[in-house]
């Protein structure tokens, strides 16, 4: 039914609470149409493209004109249509896809998340003319198609379509004449009382209504076509283009099953199967009630702790057959507890996957603006993350990869030069490793420059005259604000803003971030990080009177040192361990607490390969579940702590920053 333009908009509360699923909505929606895209431009040029990319596509942008009309993103809508329009073509065998076509589709759908985006962020609209146009003009090409092109074509018919074939084949049988109008509202004929609704009307008046359409014109405006079957003369309605009312002769622009011009019997609609649709027991929740849930849990964590507590301290004092029925009914709770923590988590888990198939898009981009041949490489898209860290962790990846291009990846000629295959590879790997994920940004490209990057930091005052860069010390520096390589920025990298901004997310997620690089045979970066930030397990340690958590996932190894094990170097403690050295930071010294002399320490040992250090404390209490707390409040943000937990005794700790600790221990950072 065709609501008169008339009619008021939707109320905007009403449409506010659909926009947090419309915008879920698309995010799925661009997900498959960049991943048929890519399949698609294996097509370009060939007579008959893939029909399956064709068919996913079209019925992706179908379902985002439909659902940013229903919440009035018509930006997003109109931009849809006009893909759809373009997909018909290619689909129905009118058109075939060329270079400039897949361009001005891919620039479609970055149009489209433009606009999204804009609307989730509440921001004025991008101006989508261009894009329009430029669609409107390739469809125009599009010539009429031919029984012989139909046949070759087969769309896929819909219900509608076929309905209206019988309709229209019934009319012509009975001597109808098919006239075709098209109506156009505008504000001036609104208030003379000529909506869609009076229109539709008059057209039921002279005849059978077959059709009713809105479309949307190249220029972004909205117009209305109907098919009207009527055996009124022309006089009847010629007097209508006052109103705003054009019409012509109409003819079907495909032969008509079962009409004249057919010859033959009804017929049904040649169809092919569709890919089905996600199962229905799919909910989508918004990832704050998620938090809200996790909080809880965190709760109950801190709740059953107090009560474990409490039991110990009465375990003197009840006799065996009050107290075994208690510690059983506790630590049946601690099982359930742990499995409902574990469920939430897995409910908040979402593949890597979503960032990597992204990064798909940037590399052709980039590729073509460097005119470079690169290669993707996928492994281990299905390891599970929390949400939360995939949204935070978007932009990092991205920046990493651009450099990749662009830093990395030598081009076709001068790999051809040096041996190598002309194609550049670039690889995005993930893996679960205990409580960690392990995401990998590698290329086989030029790798980076020692002597280059120590000049420029020698030049900048970062480092001494003699100092050697190691891979620790080469990520560092290439990590300072404003460092960069690069005399002039260009459009992915040279600022040296992105990896300052790389190094800071991945260390605000409590992860750790590593490099292994070698001239002329590529650069690995590697990124660990925690697989959620809510609750965890953690080692409760003591210094003097002073207890701290350490998250479990970063501790490698806890080791028993005795006094006369030190050494002192350049005024730094180390230690021998396993075939190496081993640097100490002692946190009594960092927080400039009073430690206890007992001659020996506990340490426990972070970080991988040459970057391992260890963190000395004065006993090691325990294991605990801790619900992490970050500290927002930058007036009370100290390093080497990343937030506070409270245990069952109702005693609040600090959590320490391992990663903090790590670069203090390298001569990084001082303590304050």
């Amino acid at each position: 039914m065709i609501v008169s333009t008339a009619e008021p908009e939707p109320n905007g509360e009403f449409i506010d609470e659909f926009l947090e699923d419309y915008f879920a909505e698309c995010d799925e929606h661009l997900t498959i149409i960049r991943r048929n895209l890519l399949a698609l431009e294996g097509f370009v040029n060939q007579p008959r493209g893939s029909r399956l990319p064709l068919e996913d596509l079209f019925r992706s942008f179908h379902s985002l004109k439909g659902i940013s009309g229903m919440v009035g993103v018509r930006e997003a809508e109109q931009v849809a249509h006009q893909i759809e329009s373009y997909l018909r073509c290619l689909r129905d065998g009118q058109l075939t896809l060329t270079a400039g076509g897949m361009e001005i589709l891919i620039s479609g759908t970055r149009l489209i998340e433009t606009v999204v985006a804009e609307r989730r962020a509440q921001a004025p609209p991008t101006d989508i003319t261009p894009v329009i146009r430029q669609i409107a003009a390739l469809v125009a090409c599009a010539p009429a198609a031919t029984p012989n092109t139909a046949q070759t074509a087969a769309p896929v018919a819909d219900n509608s379509r076929a309905a209206e074939d019988e309709r229209l084949a019934s009319a012509i049988k009975r001597g109808k004449r098919i006239w075709r109008f098209e109506f156009s509202p505008l504000a001036e004929r609104v208030q003379r009382g000529i909506n869609v609704n009076v229109v539709r009307a008059r057209l039921q008046e002279i005849g059978e209504l077959l059709s009713a359409v809105p479309r949307v014109t190249p220029e972004g405006a909205i117009t209305f076509e109907f098919i009207v079957a009527t055996s009124a003369d022309e006089t009847a309605f010629a007097a209508w283009c006052d109103d705003g009312v054009t019409y012509s002769s109409y003819e079907r622009p495909t032969a008509i099953a079962g009409s004249p011009a057919d010859g033959g019997e009804s017929r049904p609609p040649v169809s092919e199967p569709l890919p089905s649709l996600a199962p229905s027991s799919v909910v989508r929740v918004d990832l704050a009630r998620l938090d809200d849930l996790m909080r809880m849990v965190g709760e109950l964590v801190v709740t059953r702790s107090r009560l474990d507590d409490n039991l110990k301290q009465l375990e003197s004092d009840l006799t065996a057959p009050l107290w075994r029925p208690l510690q059983e009914a506790n630590l049946a709770m601690e099982r359930q507890l742990r499995d409902l923590r574990e469920g939430v988590m897995r409910v908040r888990m979402v593949p890597i996957g979503e960032i990597f198939e992204r990064m798909r898009f940037v590399i052709r981009d980039l590729a073509r603006e460097y005119d470079k041949r690169v290669t993707l490489e996928l492994r281990g898209e299905q390891t599970q993350i929390d949400k939360l860290l995939v949204e935070r962790m978007m932009d990092a990846i991205l920046h990493l990869v651009r450099n990749a291009v662009s830093h990395g990846l030598e081009t076709t000629a001068e790999r051809i030069a040096a041996g190598k295959p002309p194609e550049g590879n670039i690889a995005l790997r993930a893996r679960a490793a205990a409580e960690m994920v392990v995401v990998e940004i590698q290329d086989d490209g030029r790798g980076i420059d020692r002597d280059r990057v120590a000049a420029r930091a020698r030049g900048m005052g970062l480092v001494s005259p003699e100092a050697v860069p190691d891979n620790a010390m080469l990520l560092d520096l290439i990590c300072e604000p404003g460092f960069s390589t690069r005399d002039d920025a260009d459009r992915a990298s040279g600022r040296g803003i992105g990896m300052n901004v790389v190094k800071n997310t991945i260390l605000g997620l409590d992860g750790s971030f590593e490099l292994d690089t070698e001239t002329g045979r590529g650069t690995r970066f590697t990124i660990r990080l925690p697989l959620t930030l809510a609750i965890a397990d953690a080692l409760i340690v003591s210094v003097g009177s002073h207890r701290f958590a350490v998250p479990q996932s970063t501790v490698r190894e806890v080791i028993e040192v005795h006094d006369s094990e030190v050494r002192v170097l350049e005024n730094n403690e180390i230690i021998r361990y396993r075939g190496g050295v081993l640097p100490l930071v002692r946190l009594a010294r960092f927080f400039q607490l009073e430690g206890k002399a007992r001659g020996y320490f506990h340490a426990f040992v972070i970080g991988a390969g040459g970057g391992s250090v260890g963190i000395v404390v004065d006993r090691v209490l325990g294991q605990r579940e801790i619900v992490v707390r970050g500290i927002s409040d930058p007036s009370i943000q100290v390093q080497g702590i990343a937030g506070a937990t409270e245990l069952g005794d109702g005693h609040i700790v600090l959590i320490l920053d391992t990663a903090g600790l790590t670069r203090a221990a390298r001569g990084q950072l001082a303590p304050r």
